[in-house]
């Protein structure tokens, strides 16, 4: 007959054997869901993936209109869904705001970048997505610029 035992550490090693033995199971039957690609992972396809849409205003001709974007892998109707995917993934930090604003009392230069907006809503990491950007003032080119080519290049040569 089987004994088990009753001490705190036999029932805790007892419970990550059943743990080790479930998840072997469940890889078996569904090798995606223990990578996680079933658990609301990208597909690039689908609602449960990163998706964005971009509308962006007073770019200049070709940069106006709003575009779809689905990223691992890229794909949509963004021009280049690659860069894009690429250029919100290398501000994607655990515990940080890809698409945070300025921060409160920041410094900015008084300069002007053009009309141009850009609103961008959507799903990214897990979270949902409702910003705006601008170019009224030096920080608000800087964070525009960081997300280039997500939001399309505008300067004395994208200007029209």
């Amino acid at each position: 007959m089987f004994q088990v035992s009753r001490t705190p550490a036999a029932r805790l090693l007892g419970a990550a054997a059943v743990s080790l033995a479930s998840l072997a199971s469940l890889s078996a039957a569904h090798p995606a869901a223990a990578t996680g690609a079933g658990a609301g992972a990208s597909t690039g396809s689908g609602p449960a993936g990163d998706h964005l849409t971009v509308t962006v205003r007073d770019a200049g001709a070709g940069a106006d209109g709003t575009f779809e974007l689905y990223c691992n892998p890229g794909g949509g109707t963004h021009p280049d869904p690659e860069g894009a995917c690429a250029a919100v993934e290398r501000d994607t930090r655990w515990g940080q705001d890809a698409f945070a604003p300025v921060p409160e009392g920041s410094v900015c230069t008084m300069q002007y970048g053009g009309p141009a907006t850009a609103h961008v809503t959507g799903v990214w990491a897990g979270r949902p997505v409702d910003v705006t950007y601008d170019r009224r003032d030096g920080c608000e080119i800087s964070r525009w610029d960081r997300m280039v080519p997500l939001l399309p290049e505008v300067g004395a040569r994208g200007r029209s």
